[in-house]
C-alpha cells in the first residue's frame, strides 16, 4: 500500500482529476447545477417607479386633489398633475410625474371635499417611498459569475431578472454500490448483522452536492459481481461503501487490479476514514472518463471520505465554484491526533464552534447534531484559536 496521503493534498487530486467539467445544456429546472455562463440581467430591476409603501402616489408638496380609481400592483397608471394624489398599492407603477409616496398612516383623506392632508412627523420628501427603476440592477449588468450554484434563492433572481431557462453544466452521474452481507435495510439489528446507515444517508447527500444518481444498489462481499458491477458501471463517478482495508472479505482493490483501474490515493492521513481511496477507471465505450470513490464501511467514516474525496471531484466536475471554508473560533479545545488530520463533528453557534461528542467512526448521532466537520490539524486546536470547517448539506 502505498503511504497515506495528506488530507489537503488528497482532496487537492481529487479536484485536479476531474478533468473537464461535464458540457452545458439549457434547463428550465436547474437547481442545484452550477452555472455554465454568468447571469446577466435581462431587465432593469426593478422594471419601473415601484410603490414601497401602501398610501397614495403625490405630486408637489401638498394637500394635494384626490383623483382617480388608485393604482393596484400588476396594473397601469395615467400621469399624475401637480398638486394631485392618487391612491396606490406595494408594488404598483408609480404614475408618471409622480413625486413621491406618501404612506396610508400619514395621511388623512377628505372624501367630501376629495382632498388629501399630510400629517407625517415631517414633510414628504421627494422619492419618498419610491422604489426608483435600476436600483437593484440595470440591464446587462452581471448578476452571478459562472460556476454558481443554482439554490432556490438564484432561482428567484433569475426568474425576477427575465430568465425562463439557464445554461448549466450537467450533473456529474453517479452510482452507489453499498457493500456488506452483514448489512440489513429494515427492523432493528439481529443476528450478528446491524442496519445499513449509508444506503439512506448517502444518496441525498450526494445530490445536495450536485450529482446525478442514476444508480443505487447492494452488492454482496463477493469479487465476482462487485468487478462486474464496477466494469460495466455507466456512471462518470462509481461510489463504493466498505470493502477499503485489507479484511479477509475486502475485494475492492482486487477487483481495482482486474478491472485495469489506476489508483489515484491509496488512503489518507485523517481520523475517521484513513483507508478511503480514489482511482481512474477504465473509460467508457464512448471515451469517456470514469472514477472510483472507495468509502470506508463505518458511517462516520464515510462521510470523512465523501468530503474530502467525493465532495471536491463533484463539484469540479460539475462546474461549480470553489467556495472556502467557515473559519470560526474554537469554543473548547478541539482534540486531535498526534500524527493525522482529524474531522470533528461540530455544532455552530454565531462566529464559534462546539464539538459534539459520539465522533467514533461508526458514530452517527454527533454528525446528526452537527452544521459542519471541523478540520483539526495533528495535535489539536485550543479553544480561542480560529479553526477551519467544511459545511455539511442541509445546514
Amino acid at each position: 500500500m502505498r503511504p497515506a496521503r495528506d488530507w489537503e493534498r488528497a482532496r487537492s487530486i481529487a479536484r485536479s482529476c476531474a478533468g473537464r467539467c461535464r458540457p452545458p445544456r439549457t434547463l428550465a429546472d436547474a437547481l442545484g447545477h452550477a452555472l455554465a455562463e454568468p447571469l446577466v440581467a435581462l431587465t432593469d430591476l426593478p422594471p419601473f417607479d415601484t410603490a414601497a409603501m401602501d398610501g397614495w402616489a403625490v405630486a408637489g408638496a401638498g394637500p394635494w386633489r384626490l383623483g382617480g380609481a388608485g393604482v393596484l400592483a400588476g396594473g397601469e397608471a395615467g400621469p399624475l398633475g401637480r398638486d394631485a394624489a392618487v391612491p396606490i398599492a406595494t408594488g404598483a407603477p408609480v404614475p408618471p410625474g409622480a413625486t413621491a409616496v406618501l404612506r396610508r398612516e400619514h395621511g388623512e383623506a377628505d372624501p367630501g371635499r376629495d382632498m388629501l392632508y399630510e400629517r407625517s412627523p415631517g414633510p414628504v420628501c421627494a422619492g419618498q417611498d419610491i422604489r426608483p427603476r435600476g436600483q437593484e440592477c440595470r440591464s446587462g449588468e452581471p448578476l452571478l459569475p459562472s460556476g454558481t450554484t443554482v439554490t432556490e434563492r438564484v432561482l428567484g433572481l433569475a426568474a425576477a431578472a427575465g430568465y425562463d431557462r439557464l445554461t448549466v453544466h450537467r450533473r456529474p452521474s453517479v452510482e452507489l454500490l453499498v457493500l456488506g452481507d452483514e448489512l440489513l435495510e429494515q427492523g432493528v439489528p439481529r443476528g450478528g448483522r446491524v442496519r445499513d446507515a449509508l444506503g439512506p444517508l448517502l444518496p441525498p447527500w450526494l445530490r445536495a452536492r450536485g450529482a446525478e444518481l442514476i444508480g443505487h444498489r447492494r452488492v454482496a462481499d463477493d469479487p465476482g459481481p462487485l468487478r462486474e458491477a464496477v466494469r460495466r458501471s455507466p456512471a462518470d463517478i462509481v461510489v463504493t461503501t466498505g470493502s477499503t482495508a485489507a479484511g479477509p472479505v475486502d475485494f475492492l482493490h482486487d477487483t481495482l487490479r482486474a478491472v485495469g483501474a489506476r489508483l489515484l490515493v491509496d488512503s489518507v492521513a485523517v481520523r475517521p476514514g484513513h483507508p478511503m481511496l480514489l482511482a481512474e477507471l477504465p473509460a467508457t465505450t464512448d471515451g469517456r472518463a470514469r472514477r472510483l470513490v472507495g468509502l470506508p464501511g463505518n458511517p462516520l467514516a464515510a462521510v470523512a471520505g465523501m468530503v474530502t474525496l467525493a465532495e471536491p471531484l463533484l463539484r469540479r466536475l460539475g462546474g461549480h465554484r470553489d467556495t472556502g471554508p467557515l473559519r470560526p473560533t474554537a469554543a473548547a479545545a478541539l482534540p486531535g491526533h498526534p500524527r493525522d488530520t482529524r474531522l470533528l463533528p461540530v455544532f455552530l453557534a454565531g462566529r464559534e464552534a462546539t464539538p459534539l461528542p459520539f465522533d467514533g467512526p461508526a458514530m452517527l448521532r454527533g454528525l446528526a447534531l452537527a452544521d459542519g466537520l471541523a478540520v483539526v490539524p495533528p495535535g489539536g486546536v485550543p479553544a480561542g484559536a480560529t479553526v477551519e470547517v467544511v459545511e455539511l448539506p442541509g445546514r
